[in-house]
């Protein structure tokens, strides 16, 4: 478990992100963030694994957006 990791589930007390919350970390508004993970670009593609939808809802994993911050 990365230190980022461990901040991230520290501060949100979950592994699994709402796109709310990763926009937050990201500093970005979340229908700014929506409509760039849409697209074709290093972000998307660079989150695209983190990504799990249940249900209706899409949720993003702790442990690879700490990878993806720290560029892994």
């Amino acid at each position: 478990m990365t230190d980022t990791e461990t901040i991230l589930l520290a501060q949100f007390n979950t592994p699994l992100l709402t796109l709310e919350q990763l926009a937050q970390i990201l500093d970005r508004s979340p229908d700014g963030l929506r409509i760039t993970l849409n697209g074709d670009n290093e972000l998307a593609e660079g989150l695209r694994p983190a990504r799990r939808k249940i249900g209706r809802r899409v949720l993003f994993r702790v442990a690879e957006v700490a990878r993806f911050i720290d560029g892994e």
